[in-house]
């Protein structure tokens, strides 16, 4: 096999990889784009080499992360569209400064930042409300907040509903598994899966019927009631802020916001 055809398998096991996660046929990925099924498929079973353009054009169709982007343009043999920063790189250093500043705002209520696998970033003063609850050993970084929040020595053991709130997070992390490009998600699923089914819970629990699930702590101090939010940046072009999140918390209650409050205010 010549290196070019190589080239070309490669990029065509990638791009039906995605189309089938999208569920598009070859057909209906051609009239979104434009492209003749038949190019798809020549594409597909690496007979054509794509040009630069068709992996930018098939990939912004198919709603591929950047991080799938860069991986769909060096299988076609052409350098990475996007950048990869560290968040701790000079590059990044004003918008990891604004992050900051967004998650020290959102006190007296907890705020996290996570990368694409969910682990933590950043976090403000507030969080230490939840992680007070947590086995020292799982707060080495990385921190995984999804592994914190289900794992027996973690969050777990003092959730209210925990059946209902563990069935939200696999199904949350299952449709993100779904769309990333983050292989190691898929792994993380597993993992939680995992916790769920040693504690006797099923994973894919039907929630009631509820506008919010709010998460319910039984608290050493008192029960703490709260719901939360994920916001990601708009129109990144990079693939570390493409990727990161952040999740804040907010309090379902009176008696939580006062607690919250007179904490950290």
């Amino acid at each position: 096999m010549t290196t070019a055809t190589a080239t070309a398998t490669a990029f065509g096991s990638l791009l039906r990889d995605w189309r089938q996660r999208r569920r598009l046929t070859q057909l209906d990925l051609g009239l979104q784009a434009d492209v003749s099924a038949r190019h798809l498929s020549f594409l597909e079973t690496g007979r054509s080499k794509p040009s630069r353009e068709m992996v930018l054009l098939l990939a912004e169709e198919l709603d591929v992360p950047l991080r799938g982007r860069n991986e769909l343009m060096m299988a076609a043999g052409y350098t990475a569209a996007y950048t990869q920063h560290s968040l701790d790189d000079a590059e990044l250093g004003e918008v990891h400064r604004s992050l900051r500043r967004i998650l020290t705002g959102h006190e007296p209520y907890p705020a996290v930042l996570v990368d694409g696998s969910w682990n933590m970033q950043a976090a403000n003063r507030a969080v230490a409300m939840l992680t007070e609850l947590v086995d020292p050993e799982l707060l080495i970084p990385p921190v995984n907040v999804l592994r914190v929040s289900l794992h027996p020595r973690g969050l777990a053991p003092h959730v209210a509903d925990l059946e209902e709130y563990a069935a939200h997070l696999v199904s949350r992390v299952r449709r993100q598994a779904e769309r990333a490009a983050t292989t190691g998600l898929r792994v993380l699923l597993d993992e939680l899966v995992g916790y769920c089914r040693a504690a006797g819970l099923d994973p894919a629990a039907h929630p009631r019927d509820r506008i919010v699930l709010p998460l319910r702590l039984r608290h050493p101090d008192q029960e703490l009631t709260l719901f939360s939010t994920v916001a990601v940046l708009g129109a990144p072009l990079d693939v570390t802020l493409d990727e990161i999140a952040i999740e804040s918390f907010f309090p379902a209650d009176d008696a939580t916001s006062s607690y919250l409050r007179e904490r950290f205010g």
